[in-house]
């Protein structure tokens, strides 16, 4: 089984590259990458977890990148050590960081007082990201769950205007994974809420770019979604890869690994591997 997008508390996941690799494996994982949000932090931990367990890795990221709309590119294949690629997770760390210091600000405008020990308090020391947020604002008694506290304070549009960092453009974040010897894939189109022809313009735009794939295969895709998709890969010479988005339960409740949501991905496809592990080797070659 295929799982090729999930995150680890090296960004916005619930558990360690170490466990996040051991649940993947009880799960009946075989083919996996980690991709964290804007960081490859948590790669060697995951690749050596992996291979206790005889897994295929791939070394992955989640860049998230800002064009006409918001979307996330994943990297597989990067090499963590690239100076640029490590300069890009430096710079994004500290917009990170600016960026908690807005969230405070913002929810103590909207009369939640909350402090960054809280949201360490919270989350085992963390603080980056909104999920952080998000976990101590439920446990605070601000929220009902996580997604209520996203629907309440965190994706408003008074939040993105007043608290959201500044972010690469698609042809950025898709040059610092091909700088990094990765190949660059399109992160959960659904999530775009394009109509398919405008979707579709949007893939031949990224590819002339460098786009080389599209997640086809993701928990949140509709049948419906995912053949088209397909469709998009075999039209214009894609790769087409699987992920689940797994952050564990107190994030994703509804997200397993491999499996998706009620079991409705468990891909298998052996082309899936084969096909990434010889356009990484092409881009190691070149």
């Amino acid at each position: 089984m295929i799982d090729l997008h999930m995150h680890t508390t090296c960004s916005d996941g619930q558990f360690s590259p170490e466990e996040t690799m051991r649940m993947a494996h009880e799960a009946g994982v075989t083919v996996a990458a980690v991709t964290d949000h804007d960081t490859a932090s948590g790669i060697s931990r995951a690749r050596a977890a992996a291979e206790q367990y005889g897994m295929t890795f791939f070394s992955g990221i989640e860049i998230s990148v800002q064009g006409e709309k918001e979307l996330h590119i994943l990297g597989y294949g990067i090499q963590p050590e690239n100076a640029a690629l490590q300069a890009f997770c430096k710079r994004h760390a500290a917009d990170r960081k600016e960026r908690c210091g807005k969230m405070l600000e913002y929810l103590h405008g909207h009369g939640v007082q909350i402090t960054l020990d809280d949201v360490r308090r919270c989350n085992d020391g963390k603080t980056s990201g909104r999920p952080h947020f998000a976990r101590t604002l439920v446990e605070l008694g601000y929220a009902s769950s996580v997604q209520d506290a996203f629907e309440k304070y965190l994706t408003t549009p008074e939040f993105y205007a007043k608290v959201e960092r500044p972010k690469p453009t698609p042809e950025e974040g898709i040059g610092v994974i091909q700088n990094a010897g990765g190949v660059a894939v399109l992160a959960h189109p659904h999530q775009l809420k394009l109509e398919n022809d405008a979707l579709e313009a949007m893939v031949v735009r990224l590819k002339a770019a460098g786009l080389q794939g599209i997640e086809a295969y993701y928990s949140r895709h509709t049948p419906s979604q995912t053949q088209f998709y397909l469709h998009l890969a075999e039209k214009y010479d894609l790769l087409y890869t699987c992920g689940s988005d797994y952050h564990g339960p107190v994030i994703k409740p509804d997200i397993a690994l491999g499996t998706g949501i009620s079991n409705n991905l468990g891909i298998c496809d052996e082309k899936i591997p084969e096909r990434l592990s010889a356009a990484i080797a092409a881009k190691c070659s070149a």
